[in-house]
């Protein structure tokens, strides 16, 4: 869809949250880490789900990510979301 579709205000929201994207997925990747540690089951698979989805987004090496994905160990997620701060 076109920008010009949108108002002048939506289109700045539409920027402002793309220009924010990499903020706003490290902070969620945070908030799953912490859930990670509280969740059991299917919650859990949930969780490390959505946090590899969030750590793509910011931008984790291909590499690296399947490394983590193998390990599934949030410390080691942890230590590499502070590197990223």
């Amino acid at each position: 869809m076109a920008m010009e579709n949108f108002s002048k205000h939506q289109q700045s929201i539409i920027k402002n949250y793309y220009k924010n994207r990499d903020d706003v997925s490290l902070q969620r990747a945070q908030e799953l880490l912490t859930e990670l540690y509280l969740a059991e089951g299917k919650k859990l698979e949930k969780a490390w789900d959505a946090l590899f989805t969030n750590l793509e987004r910011i931008g984790i090496p291909p590499d690296q990510l399947e490394h983590l994905r193998k390990e599934r160990n949030p410390e080691l997620v942890a230590k590499w979301l502070e590197k990223k701060l």
